[in-house]
Protein backbone atom coordinates (compact mmCIF):
# COMPACT_ATOMS: atom_id res chain seq x y z
CA UNK A 1 0.00 0.00 0.00
CA UNK A 2 3.03 2.41 0.38
CA UNK A 3 3.31 2.29 -3.89
CA UNK A 4 -0.90 3.38 -3.85
CA UNK A 5 0.12 5.86 -0.96
CA UNK A 6 2.99 7.57 -3.26
CA UNK A 7 1.12 7.85 -6.11
CA UNK A 8 -1.82 9.20 -4.14
CA UNK A 9 0.56 11.86 -2.98
CA UNK A 10 1.64 12.51 -6.74
CA UNK A 11 -1.93 12.90 -7.92
CA UNK A 12 -2.49 14.90 -4.98
CA UNK A 13 0.09 17.67 -5.51
CA UNK A 14 0.23 17.48 -9.74
CA UNK A 15 -4.27 18.39 -9.54
CA UNK A 16 -3.79 21.16 -6.51
CA UNK A 17 -0.65 22.58 -8.58
CA UNK A 18 -3.13 22.89 -11.67
CA UNK A 19 -5.47 24.61 -9.84
CA UNK A 20 -2.99 27.24 -8.11
CA UNK A 21 -1.03 27.84 -11.13
CA UNK A 22 -4.06 28.38 -12.64
CA UNK A 23 -5.09 31.25 -10.07
CA UNK A 24 -2.09 32.52 -10.09
CA UNK A 25 -1.93 32.95 -13.71
CA UNK A 26 -4.58 34.62 -14.09
CA UNK A 27 -3.45 36.96 -10.88
CA UNK A 28 -0.11 37.29 -13.56
CA UNK A 29 1.87 36.04 -11.00
CA UNK A 30 4.70 33.80 -11.65
CA UNK A 31 4.49 30.06 -11.35
CA UNK A 32 7.05 29.63 -9.43
CA UNK A 33 5.47 31.23 -6.96
CA UNK A 34 2.38 29.42 -7.18
CA UNK A 35 4.35 25.92 -6.83
CA UNK A 36 5.72 26.76 -4.00
CA UNK A 37 2.29 28.28 -2.21
CA UNK A 38 0.79 24.61 -3.42
CA UNK A 39 3.55 22.73 -1.59
CA UNK A 40 3.28 25.25 1.55
CA UNK A 41 -0.77 24.62 1.31
CA UNK A 42 -0.39 20.68 0.81
CA UNK A 43 2.72 19.65 3.45
CA UNK A 44 3.02 18.85 6.58
CA UNK A 45 3.15 22.27 7.88
CA UNK A 46 -0.02 23.33 6.19
CA UNK A 47 -3.01 21.00 5.67
CA UNK A 48 -1.01 18.16 5.95
CA UNK A 49 -2.29 16.16 3.06
CA UNK A 50 0.54 14.89 1.96
CA UNK A 51 3.02 14.38 5.34
CA UNK A 52 5.46 11.99 3.49
CA UNK A 53 7.97 14.37 1.88
CA UNK A 54 10.43 11.99 2.05
CA UNK A 55 9.29 10.66 -1.30
CA UNK A 56 8.37 13.86 -2.91
CA UNK A 57 12.35 15.45 -2.07
CA UNK A 58 13.70 12.08 -3.81
CA UNK A 59 11.89 13.33 -7.43
CA UNK A 60 12.70 16.86 -6.77
CA UNK A 61 15.71 16.05 -6.49
CA UNK A 62 15.47 14.63 -9.81
CA UNK A 63 14.32 17.53 -10.97
CA UNK A 64 16.86 19.81 -10.51
CA UNK A 65 19.20 17.08 -11.60
CA UNK A 66 17.87 17.43 -15.14
CA UNK A 67 17.46 20.96 -14.31
CA UNK A 68 21.38 21.57 -14.02
CA UNK A 69 21.95 18.81 -17.08
CA UNK A 70 19.55 21.38 -19.23
CA UNK A 71 21.79 24.72 -18.25
CA UNK A 72 24.88 22.42 -18.80
CA UNK A 73 23.33 21.60 -22.48
CA UNK A 74 22.65 25.55 -23.36
CA UNK A 75 24.90 26.94 -21.31
CA UNK A 76 28.48 24.75 -22.89
CA UNK A 77 32.15 24.66 -22.39
CA UNK A 78 32.71 27.66 -24.90
CA UNK A 79 30.35 29.90 -23.39
CA UNK A 80 31.74 29.03 -19.42
CA UNK A 81 35.35 30.21 -20.75
CA UNK A 82 33.22 33.38 -21.94
CA UNK A 83 32.05 33.88 -18.46
CA UNK A 84 35.47 33.63 -17.09
CA UNK A 85 35.56 37.07 -16.39
CA UNK A 86 32.79 37.17 -13.87
CA UNK A 87 34.81 34.29 -11.48
CA UNK A 88 36.41 37.20 -9.47
CA UNK A 89 33.08 38.67 -9.05
CA UNK A 90 31.72 35.57 -8.13
CA UNK A 91 34.22 34.95 -5.87
CA UNK A 92 34.58 38.40 -4.39
CA UNK A 93 30.24 38.18 -3.89
CA UNK A 94 31.13 34.53 -1.64
CA UNK A 95 33.59 36.20 0.00
CA UNK A 96 31.85 39.44 1.26
CA UNK A 97 28.75 36.99 1.90
CA UNK A 98 30.43 35.12 4.52
CA UNK A 99 32.09 38.07 5.84
CA UNK A 100 29.07 39.92 6.51
CA UNK A 101 27.30 36.92 7.84
CA UNK A 102 30.09 36.46 10.51
CA UNK A 103 30.03 40.22 11.69
CA UNK A 104 26.26 40.03 11.59
CA UNK A 105 27.06 36.71 13.95
CA UNK A 106 29.45 38.58 16.08
CA UNK A 107 26.56 40.61 16.84
CA UNK A 108 23.93 38.28 17.58
CA UNK A 109 26.25 36.52 19.62
CA UNK A 110 26.98 33.59 17.95
CA UNK A 111 30.41 32.40 17.78
CA UNK A 112 32.39 32.75 14.96
CA UNK A 113 32.80 29.22 13.24
CA UNK A 114 28.53 29.50 13.48
CA UNK A 115 28.55 32.75 11.51
CA UNK A 116 31.38 31.53 8.83
CA UNK A 117 28.73 28.82 8.83
CA UNK A 118 25.50 30.82 7.91
CA UNK A 119 27.86 33.00 5.58
CA UNK A 120 28.10 29.16 3.47
CA UNK A 121 24.03 28.97 3.98
CA UNK A 122 23.68 32.62 2.91
CA UNK A 123 26.10 33.07 -0.06
CA UNK A 124 24.57 30.76 -2.30
CA UNK A 125 21.56 31.52 -4.84
CA UNK A 126 18.57 30.03 -6.13
CA UNK A 127 19.64 28.72 -10.03
CA UNK A 128 16.33 26.87 -10.30
CA UNK A 129 14.25 30.17 -9.64
CA UNK A 130 17.00 32.63 -10.84
CA UNK A 131 17.34 30.75 -14.40
CA UNK A 132 13.74 30.22 -14.95
CA UNK A 133 13.15 33.56 -14.11
CA UNK A 134 15.92 34.82 -16.79
CA UNK A 135 14.51 32.03 -19.15
CA UNK A 136 10.66 32.97 -18.78
CA UNK A 137 12.01 37.23 -19.45
CA UNK A 138 14.14 36.27 -22.36
CA UNK A 139 17.29 37.93 -20.73
CA UNK A 140 19.40 34.93 -20.53
CA UNK A 141 22.06 36.27 -23.18
CA UNK A 142 21.67 39.67 -21.76
CA UNK A 143 24.39 41.57 -19.81
CA UNK A 144 23.06 41.03 -16.49
CA UNK A 145 21.65 37.42 -17.18
CA UNK A 146 25.42 36.08 -18.52
CA UNK A 147 26.50 38.36 -15.31
CA UNK A 148 23.65 36.41 -12.86
CA UNK A 149 24.70 33.06 -14.72
CA UNK A 150 28.53 33.32 -14.40
CA UNK A 151 28.27 34.33 -10.47
CA UNK A 152 25.52 31.11 -10.33
CA UNK A 153 28.18 28.61 -11.48
CA UNK A 154 31.39 29.90 -9.65
CA UNK A 155 28.43 29.78 -6.43
CA UNK A 156 27.14 25.92 -7.47
CA UNK A 157 31.17 24.83 -7.65
CA UNK A 158 32.15 26.47 -4.27
CA UNK A 159 29.44 24.18 -2.27
CA UNK A 160 32.32 20.99 -2.76
CA UNK A 161 34.99 23.01 -0.89
CA UNK A 162 32.31 24.16 1.81
CA UNK A 163 30.78 20.86 2.36
CA UNK A 164 34.35 19.93 3.01
CA UNK A 165 34.94 23.06 5.60
CA UNK A 166 31.35 22.34 7.51
CA UNK A 167 33.00 19.67 9.61
CA UNK A 168 36.53 21.57 10.17
CA UNK A 169 34.31 24.17 11.56
CA UNK A 170 32.28 22.08 13.60
CA UNK A 171 35.68 20.85 15.26
CA UNK A 172 35.29 17.28 13.87
CA UNK A 173 37.52 17.91 10.23
CA UNK A 174 40.75 15.60 11.25
CA UNK A 175 44.51 16.50 9.81
CA UNK A 176 43.55 20.27 9.32
CA UNK A 177 44.16 22.08 6.53
CA UNK A 178 46.29 18.54 4.95
CA UNK A 179 42.94 16.80 4.93
CA UNK A 180 40.88 19.72 3.86
CA UNK A 181 43.39 20.23 0.87
CA UNK A 182 43.47 16.60 -0.06
CA UNK A 183 39.99 16.19 -0.11
CA UNK A 184 39.61 18.92 -2.59
CA UNK A 185 42.09 17.55 -4.59
CA UNK A 186 40.61 14.15 -4.84
CA UNK A 187 37.58 15.43 -5.68
CA UNK A 188 39.08 17.82 -8.94
CA UNK A 189 41.50 14.49 -9.34
CA UNK A 190 37.90 12.72 -9.85
CA UNK A 191 36.05 14.93 -11.96
CA UNK A 192 38.81 15.68 -14.49
CA UNK A 193 39.02 12.00 -14.60
CA UNK A 194 35.43 12.03 -15.61
CA UNK A 195 35.24 14.66 -17.98
CA UNK A 196 38.13 13.04 -19.57
CA UNK A 197 36.51 9.70 -20.17
CA UNK A 198 32.72 11.08 -20.64
CA UNK A 199 34.62 13.51 -23.25
CA UNK A 200 35.44 10.32 -25.03
CA UNK A 201 33.11 7.80 -24.64
CA UNK A 202 29.88 9.72 -24.91
CA UNK A 203 30.06 11.53 -28.41
CA UNK A 204 31.60 8.07 -29.68
CA UNK A 205 28.12 6.17 -27.64
CA UNK A 206 25.82 8.53 -28.74
CA UNK A 207 27.28 7.96 -32.96
CA UNK A 208 26.50 4.52 -32.37
CA UNK A 209 22.75 5.31 -30.64
CA UNK A 210 21.91 7.59 -33.40
CA UNK A 211 22.93 5.01 -35.94
CA UNK A 212 20.42 2.54 -34.91
CA UNK A 213 17.63 4.96 -35.93
CA UNK A 214 16.00 4.23 -32.27
CA UNK A 215 14.22 7.43 -30.77
CA UNK A 216 13.40 5.72 -27.18
CA UNK A 217 17.27 4.66 -27.30
CA UNK A 218 18.54 7.64 -27.99
CA UNK A 219 16.41 9.39 -25.04
CA UNK A 220 17.63 6.61 -22.48
CA UNK A 221 20.98 7.14 -23.38
CA UNK A 222 20.92 10.68 -23.05
CA UNK A 223 19.23 10.15 -19.51
CA UNK A 224 21.68 7.73 -18.53
CA UNK A 225 24.14 10.30 -19.20
CA UNK A 226 22.74 12.61 -17.33
CA UNK A 227 22.16 10.32 -13.97
CA UNK A 228 25.00 8.29 -14.68
CA UNK A 229 27.34 11.08 -14.56
CA UNK A 230 25.51 12.82 -11.46
CA UNK A 231 25.96 9.79 -9.58
CA UNK A 232 29.47 9.58 -10.84
CA UNK A 233 30.10 13.06 -9.47
CA UNK A 234 28.85 12.34 -5.95
CA UNK A 235 31.10 9.62 -5.67
CA UNK A 236 33.57 12.48 -5.65
CA UNK A 237 31.83 14.68 -3.21
CA UNK A 238 30.59 16.91 -5.51
CA UNK A 239 26.61 17.28 -5.36
CA UNK A 240 24.46 15.06 -7.84
CA UNK A 241 23.11 18.88 -9.37
CA UNK A 242 26.64 20.10 -9.95
CA UNK A 243 27.30 16.13 -11.70
CA UNK A 244 24.69 16.98 -14.07
CA UNK A 245 25.64 20.04 -15.47
CA UNK A 246 28.91 18.55 -15.90
CA UNK A 247 26.94 15.77 -17.68
CA UNK A 248 25.48 19.19 -19.76
CA UNK A 249 28.37 20.62 -20.28
CA UNK A 250 29.90 17.38 -22.12
CA UNK A 251 26.73 16.82 -23.95
CA UNK A 252 26.99 20.13 -25.50
CA UNK A 253 30.10 19.93 -27.44
CA UNK A 254 28.24 17.06 -29.43
CA UNK A 255 26.26 17.57 -32.60
CA UNK A 256 23.15 16.23 -30.82
CA UNK A 257 22.87 18.22 -28.03
CA UNK A 258 19.58 20.13 -29.69
CA UNK A 259 18.11 16.88 -30.02
CA UNK A 260 19.03 15.89 -26.53
CA UNK A 261 17.33 19.06 -25.02
CA UNK A 262 14.22 18.09 -26.68
CA UNK A 263 14.17 14.95 -25.58
CA UNK A 264 14.77 16.03 -21.62
CA UNK A 265 12.82 19.23 -21.46
CA UNK A 266 9.67 17.49 -20.45
CA UNK A 267 11.11 15.41 -17.84
CA UNK A 268 12.55 18.05 -16.37
CA UNK A 269 9.50 20.44 -16.59
CA UNK A 270 7.70 17.63 -14.50
CA UNK A 271 10.09 17.03 -12.13
CA UNK A 272 10.92 20.58 -11.88
CA UNK A 273 7.49 21.49 -10.57
CA UNK A 274 8.08 18.80 -7.70
CA UNK A 275 11.53 20.60 -6.75
CA UNK A 276 9.72 23.48 -5.86
CA UNK A 277 6.82 22.17 -4.32
CA UNK A 278 9.08 20.60 -2.15
CA UNK A 279 10.52 23.88 -1.03
CA UNK A 280 7.17 24.99 0.07
CA UNK A 281 6.27 22.28 1.85
CA UNK A 282 9.78 23.15 4.31
CA UNK A 283 8.04 26.37 5.18
CA UNK A 284 6.71 25.78 8.70
CA UNK A 285 3.96 28.58 9.69
CA UNK A 286 4.02 27.87 12.99
CA UNK A 287 7.68 29.27 13.34
CA UNK A 288 6.82 32.12 11.58
CA UNK A 289 3.68 32.79 14.15
CA UNK A 290 5.95 31.98 16.88
CA UNK A 291 8.73 35.16 15.76
CA UNK A 292 6.92 37.43 13.16
CA UNK A 293 9.54 40.20 14.02
CA UNK A 294 12.54 37.93 14.01
CA UNK A 295 11.51 35.92 10.87
CA UNK A 296 10.26 38.92 8.85
CA UNK A 297 13.76 40.90 10.28
CA UNK A 298 16.25 38.23 9.35
CA UNK A 299 14.50 37.86 6.10
CA UNK A 300 14.96 41.93 5.23
CA UNK A 301 18.45 41.33 6.18
CA UNK A 302 19.39 38.43 4.60
CA UNK A 303 17.82 39.65 0.84
CA UNK A 304 19.62 43.12 1.87
CA UNK A 305 22.52 41.42 2.55
CA UNK A 306 22.68 39.24 -1.07
CA UNK A 307 21.74 42.22 -3.35
CA UNK A 308 24.49 44.30 -1.64
CA UNK A 309 26.94 41.69 -1.85
CA UNK A 310 26.43 41.00 -5.53
CA UNK A 311 25.58 43.99 -6.60
CA UNK A 312 28.87 45.78 -4.80
CA UNK A 313 30.78 42.76 -6.38
CA UNK A 314 29.94 42.90 -10.01
CA UNK A 315 30.81 47.27 -9.38
CA UNK A 316 33.94 46.52 -8.13
CA UNK A 317 34.83 43.98 -10.71
CA UNK A 318 34.29 46.67 -13.49
CA UNK A 319 30.43 46.42 -14.44
CA UNK A 320 27.86 49.54 -15.23
CA UNK A 321 25.21 49.93 -12.44
CA UNK A 322 22.47 49.01 -14.24
CA UNK A 323 23.64 45.15 -14.74
CA UNK A 324 25.31 45.45 -11.18
CA UNK A 325 21.67 46.18 -9.76
CA UNK A 326 19.74 43.71 -11.89
CA UNK A 327 22.02 40.70 -11.02
CA UNK A 328 21.92 42.32 -7.27
CA UNK A 329 18.31 41.55 -7.02
CA UNK A 330 18.20 38.20 -9.45
CA UNK A 331 20.45 36.82 -6.45
CA UNK A 332 18.82 38.38 -3.45
CA UNK A 333 17.21 34.95 -2.22
CA UNK A 334 18.60 31.38 -0.16
CA UNK A 335 19.53 28.88 -3.04
CA UNK A 336 18.76 25.08 -2.83
CA UNK A 337 21.97 24.14 -2.37
CA UNK A 338 21.98 25.99 1.05
CA UNK A 339 19.36 23.49 2.04
CA UNK A 340 21.70 20.51 1.36
CA UNK A 341 24.33 22.09 3.33
CA UNK A 342 22.20 23.07 6.40
CA UNK A 343 21.68 19.41 6.88
CA UNK A 344 25.03 18.88 7.20
CA UNK A 345 25.59 21.59 9.57
CA UNK A 346 22.83 20.12 12.00
CA UNK A 347 24.58 16.81 12.45
CA UNK A 348 27.77 17.90 13.19
CA UNK A 349 26.10 20.65 15.91
CA UNK A 350 26.49 24.17 13.59
CA UNK A 351 22.71 24.33 13.65
CA UNK A 352 20.72 23.80 16.31
CA UNK A 353 16.89 22.32 15.67
CA UNK A 354 15.83 25.50 16.05
CA UNK A 355 17.88 27.48 14.27
CA UNK A 356 17.86 24.79 11.80
CA UNK A 357 14.04 25.91 11.38
CA UNK A 358 14.61 29.56 11.33
CA UNK A 359 16.90 28.96 8.17
CA UNK A 360 14.55 26.88 6.61
CA UNK A 361 11.48 29.55 6.87
CA UNK A 362 14.03 32.39 6.47
CA UNK A 363 14.96 30.61 3.18
CA UNK A 364 11.75 29.88 1.88
CA UNK A 365 10.35 33.06 2.08
CA UNK A 366 13.24 34.34 0.16
CA UNK A 367 12.70 32.45 -2.63
CA UNK A 368 8.95 33.16 -2.67
CA UNK A 369 9.89 37.03 -3.05
CA UNK A 370 12.23 36.74 -6.06
CA UNK A 371 9.65 36.34 -8.93
CA UNK A 372 8.49 39.73 -7.06
CA UNK A 373 11.61 40.93 -7.18
CA UNK A 374 12.77 40.29 -10.24
CA UNK A 375 9.55 41.89 -12.12
CA UNK A 376 10.33 45.01 -9.93
CA UNK A 377 14.44 45.34 -10.75
CA UNK A 378 14.33 47.34 -13.39
CA UNK A 379 12.19 50.45 -11.33
CA UNK A 380 14.99 49.49 -8.87
CA UNK A 381 17.87 49.67 -11.88
CA UNK A 382 16.50 53.09 -12.71
CA UNK A 383 16.10 54.47 -9.14
CA UNK A 384 19.94 52.96 -8.42
CA UNK A 385 20.87 55.04 -11.68
CA UNK A 386 20.84 58.22 -10.01
CA UNK A 387 23.88 56.73 -7.50
CA UNK A 388 25.93 56.95 -10.36
CA UNK A 389 26.24 60.93 -9.84
CA UNK A 390 28.51 60.15 -6.55
CA UNK A 391 30.92 57.48 -9.13
CA UNK A 392 33.96 59.40 -8.00
CA UNK A 393 33.86 57.97 -4.86
CA UNK A 394 33.21 54.66 -6.01
CA UNK A 395 35.99 52.22 -8.14
CA UNK A 396 35.40 52.23 -11.58
CA UNK A 397 37.18 50.31 -14.54
CA UNK A 398 40.83 51.56 -15.48
CA UNK A 399 41.29 53.75 -18.08
CA UNK A 400 41.95 52.66 -21.34
CA UNK A 401 43.84 54.70 -24.07
CA UNK A 402 41.33 52.91 -27.24
CA UNK A 403 38.46 53.15 -24.84
CA UNK A 404 37.37 56.73 -25.60
CA UNK A 405 35.54 57.12 -28.97
CA UNK A 406 37.23 59.76 -31.20
CA UNK A 407 35.54 63.11 -31.11
CA UNK A 408 35.01 64.03 -35.30
CA UNK A 409 32.63 60.96 -35.54
CA UNK A 410 29.63 62.86 -37.64
CA UNK A 411 26.91 61.07 -39.42
CA UNK A 412 27.63 57.97 -38.40
CA UNK A 413 25.69 54.52 -37.03
CA UNK A 414 25.81 53.34 -33.29
CA UNK A 415 25.70 49.96 -32.83
CA UNK A 416 24.59 48.55 -29.29
CA UNK A 417 25.18 44.88 -28.84
CA UNK A 418 28.34 43.29 -30.63
CA UNK A 419 26.18 39.52 -31.04
CA UNK A 420 25.50 37.82 -34.52
CA UNK A 421 23.22 40.82 -35.51
CA UNK A 422 25.43 43.58 -34.33
CA UNK A 423 28.33 41.47 -35.67
CA UNK A 424 26.67 40.94 -39.59
CA UNK A 425 25.93 45.10 -39.41
CA UNK A 426 29.17 46.61 -38.26
CA UNK A 427 30.92 43.99 -41.41
CA UNK A 428 28.25 45.25 -43.43
CA UNK A 429 29.15 49.10 -42.91
CA UNK A 430 32.80 48.91 -42.78
CA UNK A 431 32.30 46.92 -46.55
CA UNK A 432 30.85 50.40 -47.33
CA UNK A 433 32.78 52.43 -45.95
CA UNK A 434 29.80 53.81 -43.61
CA UNK A 435 31.13 55.12 -40.15
CA UNK A 436 29.76 53.85 -37.42
CA UNK A 437 30.51 52.90 -33.71
CA UNK A 438 29.97 49.70 -31.25
CA UNK A 439 29.02 49.45 -27.80
CA UNK A 440 29.06 46.57 -26.17
CA UNK A 441 29.02 45.34 -22.25
CA UNK A 442 31.13 42.30 -22.68
CA UNK A 443 34.60 43.51 -21.39
CA UNK A 444 36.38 40.74 -22.97
CA UNK A 445 34.65 40.93 -26.81
CA UNK A 446 35.67 44.58 -26.43
CA UNK A 447 39.16 44.37 -26.16
CA UNK A 448 39.57 41.14 -28.31
CA UNK A 449 37.93 42.99 -30.95
CA UNK A 450 39.86 46.41 -30.23
CA UNK A 451 42.77 44.35 -31.12
CA UNK A 452 41.54 43.70 -34.52
CA UNK A 453 40.86 47.63 -35.15
CA UNK A 454 36.95 47.03 -34.69
CA UNK A 455 35.68 50.64 -33.30
CA UNK A 456 34.10 48.78 -30.04
CA UNK A 457 33.61 50.16 -26.68
CA UNK A 458 32.37 49.44 -23.30
CA UNK A 459 29.21 50.77 -21.99
CA UNK A 460 26.01 50.84 -21.07
CA UNK A 461 23.95 52.10 -24.12
CA UNK A 462 21.17 53.08 -21.75
CA UNK A 463 23.42 55.65 -19.76
CA UNK A 464 23.12 59.37 -21.28
CA UNK A 465 26.92 59.81 -20.87
CA UNK A 466 27.99 56.92 -22.88
CA UNK A 467 25.75 57.92 -25.47
CA UNK A 468 27.04 61.62 -25.74
CA UNK A 469 30.55 60.18 -25.69
CA UNK A 470 29.57 57.99 -28.35
CA UNK A 471 28.40 61.03 -30.67
CA UNK A 472 24.97 60.57 -30.12
CA UNK A 473 24.15 64.84 -31.13
CA UNK A 474 25.94 63.99 -34.62
CA UNK A 475 25.04 60.54 -35.42
CA UNK A 476 22.62 59.89 -37.96
CA UNK A 477 21.31 56.24 -36.70
CA UNK A 478 21.00 54.04 -33.69
CA UNK A 479 20.67 50.30 -33.85
CA UNK A 480 19.86 48.25 -30.67
CA UNK A 481 21.07 45.14 -31.27
CA UNK A 482 20.77 43.93 -27.96
CA UNK A 483 19.18 40.69 -26.05
CA UNK A 484 17.41 43.11 -23.29
CA UNK A 485 14.03 43.97 -23.60
CA UNK A 486 14.30 46.41 -20.76
CA UNK A 487 17.09 47.96 -21.79
CA UNK A 488 16.26 48.33 -25.24
CA UNK A 489 12.75 50.89 -23.87
CA UNK A 490 15.25 52.38 -21.70
CA UNK A 491 17.77 53.31 -24.24
CA UNK A 492 15.39 53.64 -27.04
CA UNK A 493 13.72 56.65 -24.65
CA UNK A 494 17.27 57.96 -23.42
CA UNK A 495 18.60 58.45 -26.76
CA UNK A 496 15.38 59.94 -28.47
CA UNK A 497 15.76 62.49 -25.89
CA UNK A 498 19.48 63.46 -26.48
CA UNK A 499 18.67 63.47 -30.40
CA UNK A 500 15.25 64.16 -31.15
CA UNK A 501 16.23 63.44 -35.13
CA UNK A 502 18.01 60.44 -34.62
CA UNK A 503 16.71 57.39 -36.77
CA UNK A 504 16.11 54.44 -34.26
CA UNK A 505 15.74 50.70 -35.26
CA UNK A 506 15.46 48.47 -32.39
CA UNK A 507 15.19 44.54 -32.38
CA UNK A 508 12.54 42.54 -30.52
CA UNK A 509 12.00 39.03 -29.69
CA UNK A 510 8.37 39.49 -29.07
CA UNK A 511 5.02 40.80 -30.41
CA UNK A 512 4.29 42.66 -27.01
CA UNK A 513 7.30 44.88 -27.61
CA UNK A 514 6.32 46.31 -30.97
CA UNK A 515 3.62 48.89 -30.49
CA UNK A 516 5.30 49.56 -26.61
CA UNK A 517 8.92 50.50 -28.60
CA UNK A 518 7.07 52.52 -31.27
CA UNK A 519 5.53 55.01 -28.79
CA UNK A 520 8.79 55.03 -26.45
CA UNK A 521 10.46 56.86 -29.53
CA UNK A 522 11.61 53.78 -31.85
CA UNK A 523 11.19 54.33 -36.08
CA UNK A 524 11.04 51.09 -36.83
CA UNK A 525 11.24 47.45 -34.89
CA UNK A 526 12.46 44.42 -36.19
CA UNK A 527 10.63 41.48 -34.60
CA UNK A 528 12.88 38.42 -34.85
CA UNK A 529 9.53 35.97 -34.84
CA UNK A 530 7.96 37.88 -37.72
CA UNK A 531 11.14 38.64 -39.87
CA UNK A 532 11.67 34.84 -39.94
CA UNK A 533 7.57 34.62 -40.92
CA UNK A 534 7.90 36.85 -43.79
CA UNK A 535 11.46 35.33 -45.06
CA UNK A 536 9.29 31.63 -44.68
CA UNK A 537 6.65 32.61 -46.87
CA UNK A 538 8.94 34.31 -49.32
CA UNK A 539 10.83 31.09 -49.95
CA UNK A 540 7.50 29.20 -50.57
CA UNK A 541 5.71 31.41 -52.94
CA UNK A 542 9.22 31.17 -54.69
CA UNK A 543 9.02 27.99 -54.66
CA UNK A 544 5.70 28.07 -56.10
CA UNK A 545 6.82 30.09 -58.87
CA UNK A 546 5.30 33.59 -57.87
CA UNK A 547 6.25 36.72 -59.70
CA UNK A 548 9.43 38.25 -57.50
CA UNK A 549 8.14 41.50 -57.61
CA UNK A 550 4.72 40.30 -55.74
CA UNK A 551 6.89 38.41 -53.28
CA UNK A 552 8.79 42.19 -52.48
CA UNK A 553 5.68 44.12 -52.08
CA UNK A 554 3.93 42.21 -50.10
CA UNK A 555 6.70 41.59 -47.39
CA UNK A 556 7.45 45.51 -47.56
CA UNK A 557 4.01 46.38 -47.42
CA UNK A 558 3.31 43.81 -44.02
CA UNK A 559 6.80 45.50 -42.41
CA UNK A 560 5.24 49.41 -43.37
CA UNK A 561 1.66 48.54 -41.69
CA UNK A 562 3.69 47.51 -38.26
CA UNK A 563 3.10 43.98 -39.02
CA UNK A 564 -0.57 44.25 -38.68
CA UNK A 565 -1.74 41.32 -40.83
CA UNK A 566 0.39 38.88 -39.42
CA UNK A 567 -0.38 40.16 -35.76
CA UNK A 568 -3.97 40.20 -36.11
CA UNK A 569 -3.64 37.24 -38.21
CA UNK A 570 -6.47 38.30 -41.04
CA UNK A 571 -7.77 35.56 -43.42
CA UNK A 572 -7.34 38.21 -46.31
CA UNK A 573 -3.87 36.99 -47.69
CA UNK A 574 -5.33 35.45 -50.69
CA UNK A 575 -7.25 37.52 -51.99
CA UNK A 576 -4.19 40.45 -51.50
CA UNK A 577 -2.46 38.17 -53.27
CA UNK A 578 -4.09 36.73 -55.92
CA UNK A 579 -5.30 40.98 -56.51
CA UNK A 580 -1.50 42.04 -56.76
CA UNK A 581 -1.04 38.81 -59.28
CA UNK A 582 -4.05 40.07 -61.65
CA UNK A 583 -2.73 43.76 -61.54
CA UNK A 584 0.60 42.63 -62.03
CA UNK A 585 -0.52 40.73 -65.28
CA UNK A 586 -2.69 43.26 -66.39
CA UNK A 587 0.05 45.63 -65.56
CA UNK A 588 2.12 43.09 -68.36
Amino acid sequence: MIELTFLRDLVILFGASIVVVYCFNKLRVPAVVGFLVAGTLLGPYGLDVVNDVSHVEILAEVGVVMLLFTIGVEVSLARITSLRTVVGGGLLQIGAAIALSALAGLAFGLPVNQGVFWGFLTAMSSTAIVLKMLTERGETNSPQGRLTIGVLIVQDLSVVPMMVLTPVLAGQGEGGVAAVAWSLLKALLLVTLILVAARFLIPRLLIEVVRSRSRELFTITIILACLGIAWLSSLAGLSLALGAFIAGLIISESEYSHQAMAEILPFRDSFNSLFFISIGMLLDLRVLLSHPVLILGLVALVVAGKFITAAGAAVAAGYPWRPAVLTGVALAQVGEFSFILSKVGKEVGLLTAQSFQVFLTVSVLTLLLTPFLIQASPRVARRAEAIQRLRHWLPERPADPQAVPPRHLRDHTIIAGYGVNGRNLAQVLRETEIAFVVVEMDGEAVRQEQQKDMPIYFGDVTHPQVLRRLGIHEARALVLAISDPIATRRAVKVARQLNPALHIIARTRYLREIDDLRKTGADQVVPEEFETSIEIFSRVLQHYRMPSRVIAEKAERIRKEGYALLRKGQPDLREIVAREVEDLYVDD
